[in-house]
């Protein structure tokens, strides 16, 4: 599988979004996130729903909120940069962070199909925890790792890691990059404008309907 294919399963794999299949055993922690799974599930087949895209993304996105912890992504696909942030800086970016995945990828779980999920493994050291899945799809399967964190007693999701390819990584390249070689300041804007595209593609899409 090449980089653009697998970054192309890497929409569907905040995986939060496909029927559950083989759980490897009892856990906690990968009871938390397949409940998680289970109430998307719950909002993509609310035929209710259909008909308001935009109440139905809003519910999408309290859902998946609760289950990634957005300050641990922004802390580390901003590395050294974050440091150097101020606090406000730090919780503006935090915030279209944020925006940025939601609208990315909300899309993507609202066109839910038969996929399955497995639940092949997890592995907990300390306050870190890695459930390994896999989603089968008629086409094959794709490998996806989720690397949790517990935060104040909940275990959540701070990266995914498709066919060997980290999320967070590869944020925290393409963010250095654009620092290094223009400015903080030309990052935000970059985001900024993605995610004034993406939900203008979204209302457009909701005209459609």
């Amino acid at each position: 599988m090449n980089r653009k294919n697998i970054w192309v399963y890497v929409l569907f794999a905040v995986s939060l979004f496909w029927a559950s299949g083989q759980v490897f055993a009892q856990s906690q922690i990968t009871e938390d996130l397949k409940g998680t799974i289970d109430q998307v599930l719950e909002i993509v087949s609310d035929k209710g729903l259909k008909d308001n895209p935009t109440l139905r993304r809003e519910k999408l996105r309290q859902v998946i909120g609760l289950r990634f912890n957005y300050k641990q992504m922004v802390m580390r696909s901003l590395a050294k940069n974050y440091k150097v942030r101020s606090d406000k800086e730090r919780e503006e970016f935090t915030m279209l962070f944020k925006k940025l995945l939601e609208n990315s990828y909300a899309s993507k779980i609202e066109n839910y199909r038969d996929e399955t999920i497995n639940y092949v493994s997890e592995q907990v050291k300390g306050k870190y925890a890695l459930v390994k899945t896999e989603i089968v799809r008629k086409d094959g399967t794709i490998d996806v790792d989720y690397k949790m964190i517990k935060d104040n007693g909940q275990w959540l999701v701070y990266d995914f890691v498709i066919e060997g390819v980290s999320l967070i990584r590869n944020y925290k390249s393409q963010f250095t990059k654009i620092i290094s070689t223009e400015s903080y300041a030309a990052l935000v804007g970059k985001l900024n404008k993605k995610i004034h595209d993406l939900e203008a593609s979204k209302e457009a899409d909701a005209e459609n309907l």
